[in-house]
């Protein structure tokens, strides 16, 4: 599989001397943010994690490679092109064989980042069950890569645009371990609470990285979910958005918005009714997410 791997040089030189490294997905660069804040969002995230230890590595596919660590220019293609596809598992085969430009979601950086001997990647939030998936059978695919795909998620939980419980759920059939940072609530995204717990409360990286390595050397494979919410001044308030939330879902179902397309026009449904407050929370969890993660990755060379 290594004929499809490229790795940058900062990446590369950060493998050859055994440090840190950490996962970045693209999809939020081509739709989960609009530009130019969406470059500037990557290119602070990926200076956190080297400040805190450890080499960054944004993963897209360009060129028919899967490229593990980007250059400021291709930062800047994915934050701009319109012909960046979103790629999850399925779409792998195509978009490297087509030689398209691509842009990872969750699932599909677990599986680069799990190629590339990555075991740590950061992400902003999960996919999950989508409401009404009782009909619609829409449930993301990042939850089954979750479930086979041995890489640790940092996230700040799941979106309150999906049917958190029924997510959990998923992932506790699917025997994926869901640990919280800092409280035993699992966080919503833009809140800090959804109303549910997380499995377990694991609140320092020397305990995370116990906690993921045991669970490898016991032979359970697949990934972890490390939920960590978003910090206290920049999260939303939990009635507001949930009422937003409720007022974007009504507008996607009038609009026939289905599919992959449903979370992209959620956002910026939310984006625009909260006046851009939503964005700015998008964009701190992110950061937030990323000193966790860098810090955790560090923890993994030690565990």
């Amino acid at each position: 599989m290594h004929q499809y791997l490229l790795f940058s040089p900062e990446v590369a030189a950060a493998r050859a001397a055994g440090k840190a490294i950490v996962a970045l997905e693209s999809t939020i660069i081509s739709h989960g943010m609009p530009y130019p804040q969406n470059v500037q969002m990557a290119r602070e995230v990926e200076q956190i994690i080297r400040d805190g230890g450890a080499v960054p590595a944004t993963i897209a596919i360009i060129g028919g490679k899967i490229c593990i660590g980007l250059s400021e220019e291709q930062l800047e293609l994915l934050g701009t092109s319109p012909d960046a596809m979103k790629v999850s598992r399925r779409d792998l085969p195509f978009v490297l064989s087509q030689s398209r430009l691509g842009a990872t979601t969750v699932a599909a950086t677990m599986i680069c980042a799990e190629l590339a001997g990555i075991s740590v990647f950061v992400t902003g939030g999960i996919g999950g069950v989508h409401r009404g998936a009782e009909t619609s059978f829409d449930i993301s695919a990042d939850l089954q890569e979750l479930a086979q795909t041995s890489v640790a998620v940092v996230c700040a939980g799941v979106k309150s645009i999906l049917d958190i419980g029924l997510t959990l759920e998923y992932l506790e059939t699917h025997g994926v371990p869901v640990v919280s940072v800092g409280q035993r609530g699992f966080p919503a995204f833009f809140t800090r609470e959804s109303g549910f717990n997380a499995d377990f409360q694991l609140d320092t990286p020397s305990e995370q990285a116990a906690f993921i390595r045991t669970k490898w050397a016991l032979g359970l494979k697949g990934g972890i979910v490390v939920s960590n919410p978003v910090p206290a001044a920049e999260a939303m308030p939990k009635d507001e958005i949930d009422a937003i939330t409720l007022q974007a879902l009504g507008e996607a179902d009038a609009q026939g918005v289905t599919g992959k397309n449903v979370t992209p026009f959620l956002l910026s449904r939310i984006k625009a009714l909260t006046e851009g407050r939503s964005l700015v929370t998008n964009i701190a969890l992110v950061k937030n997410n990323a000193r966790c993660g860098a810090a955790l990755a560090v923890a993994m060379l030690g565990a």
